[in-house]
């Protein structure tokens, strides 16, 4: 049998569901609880997602494409996520893109050989007064250099998030 989702899971999704006027008003929500048990959203879980919320596959499957929040893949434990939008862009992150590739030696999309890293492109988080931006996970780190990444390269590689100068 394939994927299916847990009771725990089941018991938090219906805690969330009671607290939208319609159960799939809690879609994204759950989506990151799915994703925070195995760190992405596996096409079979949206599957069993949809049957939960008795919603057509595509409409879950279309949230998770559109939004980048969501990884269908496994991630590193620190999801680099770069600002590409116009503002980040003038600032400098297509530099810092660059550099972050070559430090971790891998791709835009790729993750280290010790899964420690993913390095994504994102559209725009948002903070364009502050830019450029990374987002680690679920942390913003704003006005950066290559050497303010640097140092959170080093900070998160010792298990340390969110503690460099942002």
């Amino acid at each position: 049998m394939g994927f299916q989702l847990s009771e725990e899971f089941k018991e938090k999704a219906e805690h969330l569901c009671a607290k939208y006027p319609r159960r799939d008003a809690a879609l994204i929500p759950l989506l990151l609880e799915l994703q925070k048990e195995k760190g992405f959203v596996a096409e079979e879980a949206m599957d069993e997602l949809a049957r939960f919320l008795e919603l057509p596959y595509a409409r879950v499957k279309s949230v998770v494409t559109f939004y980048t929040m969501f990884n269908r893949e496994p991630a590193g434990k620190y999801h680099l996520q770069v600002c590409r939008n116009i503002s980040c862009h003038m600032a400098g992150a297509e530099n810092l893109l660059a550099h972050l590739k070559k430090k971790l030696d891998i791709p835009e999309g790729g993750t280290t050989k010790d899964g420690l890293f993913t390095l994504s492109t994102v559209e725009c988080l948002g903070a364009c007064g502050t830019a450029p931006v990374m987002q680690v996970n679920d942390i913003y780190f704003e006005n950066l250099t290559a050497e303010k990444l640097d140092a959170l390269l080093e900070e998160l590689k010792h298990g340390r998030l969110g503690t460099a100068d942002r």
